[in-house]
């Protein structure tokens, strides 16, 4: 998979009345280098409505595009990946289902899974959440940054820190080892996304992340 260290999940909730292609457009304008279409509710012809949306939009910028859960709809619209969760299909019989070049993303919570994910073929996986985040209704308690750091020791595929993560507090969360950070609500919820995106992405640079 191409290289990235600033990966934007979609949450509608967070700029009601704005167009979701635009906001990720300016996520994008801004440096986000891997977006993620997340729907939880929508049914499934809007989510295929929205995927095929941003589909068309990471083509035009070259950004990889990956879907949550809906693996269907990801093969679909010929998505760059699918992530999934520790409770959806098991590895295995995810990638008998997208095959051998599609991205497979999974989250983690603690190390056991994140050997596990590894061990069973993800390409990559999401750490947290590392601070209290309600971006999502079914989250786990906060895992640290000493998640983190394990992972930096234990794990070789790449990992994206995710969840709470602030312009106040990303520095401990680079500090611990982390250089690819994920957002939903920070990035998209704010009033100048194509800005905050630029701001992170000057952060990570500073701290030698790793970049496309």
């Amino acid at each position: 998979m191409r290289e990235f260290n600033l990966y934007t999940i979609t949450g509608e909730e967070f700029h009601p009345g704005r167009d979701l292609v635009d906001v990720i457009e300016e996520a994008i304008l801004g440096g986000s280098d891997i977006i993620q279409l997340r729907d939880k509710k929508g049914t499934k012809l809007e989510v295929l409505k929205k995927a095929k949306a941003l589909r068309e939009l990471t083509k035009k910028y070259n950004v990889t595009f990956i879907v949550n859960d809906h693996i269907d709809v990801a093969l679909a619209v010929d998505a760059d990946g699918v992530h999934v969760g520790q409770d959806d299909l098991p590895l295995e019989d995810v990638r008998k289902i997208v095959g051998p070049n599609k991205i497979i993303g999974i989250s983690t919570h603690k190390i056991e899974e994140a050997r596990q994910a590894e061990a069973g073929g993800a390409d990559y996986i999401g750490v947290g959440p590392i601070f209290e985040t309600k971006s999502k209704e079914d989250v786990v308690d906060p895992v640290t940054t000493a998640y983190i750091k394990q992972v930096v020791e234990e794990i070789k595929i790449p990992f994206v820190a995710i969840g709470g993560i602030k312009l106040h507090n990303v520095e401990q969360v680079l500090e611990a080892g982390a250089t690819r950070i994920c957002m939903i609500s920070e990035i998209v919820g704010a009033k100048d996304v194509k800005g905050v995106c630029e701001t992170f992405k000057k952060i990570l640079a500073n701290k030698g992340a790793v970049t496309k």
